[in-house]
């Protein structure tokens, strides 16, 4: 399959990424899906997961969060993040996590869809943005600010909700795409879940909302000490569905 590198005209100068995307498959258009990276960004778990996906006939576009920093890798990440390193590691990028700003986001996530939906090889119709960890926020952010062109968003591991529920309900009343959110068993208690569930429904969004059993932050990545097989394969078993039922052609 097919992985090309791209560069994103944004507002703040060009932002690398690359998409994954069929071949060989008789169509020469698949439906789009903007898969935000973790706060790890792209590496090749990244990668790996954009392939699976692009496997099931989508064009899936990854990009670079931090871009402003530099090109991806924007900081040198070991091959494996165990405990030891995810300290150091994190102590890096939490500046630039604070540096991308609500603003920043949604002014990324214009250029992102605005890149994704004029590509020759994405069908015309609607298109999905899923997210893992910081990007499942955004995720989110992204189809709240645009209705009438994400139909379906996912994020795992992410969390929405935790800048207090008034910019939860902020969030929420612009969303029109089925959601889906996967929470890790130590990111989110049962009474959090409820919460959220009853923003969401509160706020008329179509969703499925729960918690992975036996997971902790990070399930999803295969290269940290986080990753759980058992809560990737549900992750898959819930997005593609999802997928399969929002977009046109998935």
């Amino acid at each position: 399959m097919p992985v090309k590198t791209l560069s994103i005209p944004t507002a703040d100068g060009p932002a690398d990424a690359f998409a994954a995307f069929p071949d060989h498959d008789g169509r020469r258009r698949h439906p789009g899906v903007l898969m935000y990276p973790d706060g790890f960004g792209i590496r090749p778990v990244l990668r790996e997961m954009a392939l699976e996906l692009a496997g099931h006939g989508y064009y899936v576009l990854v990009p670079n969060l931090f871009h402003r920093h530099g090109p991806a890798p924007v900081i040198d990440l070991p091959e494996h993040i165990g405990e030891e390193a995810r300290t150091a590691v994190f102590a890096r990028l939490m500046p630039l996590i604070r540096a991308h700003t609500t603003e920043r986001v949604l002014s990324d996530a214009d250029a992102y869809l605005r890149f994704l939906t004029t590509r020759p090889e994405v069908d015309a119709g609607p298109v999905a943005v899923t997210g893992y960890c910081i990007g499942g926020l955004l995720a989110m952010r992204t189809a709240a600010a645009h209705p009438g062109t994400v139909a379906a968003v996912a994020g795992f591991h992410g969390p929405v909700g935790a800048d207090g529920p008034e910019d939860l309900r902020r969030m929420l009343c612009g969303l029109t795409a089925e959601v889906h959110l996967g929470h890790a068993e130590s990111d989110m208690t049962p009474e959090s879940l409820g919460e959220l569930d009853r923003a969401l429904a509160a706020a008329g969004v179509r969703h499925t909302c729960e918690i992975y059993p036996g997971t902790v932050h990070g399930f999803t990545m295969s290269d940290t000490d986080a990753f759980d097989p058992a809560g990737l394969r549900r992750h898959w078993d819930r997005l593609l569905p999802l997928l399969g039922r929002t977009l046109t052609a998935g």
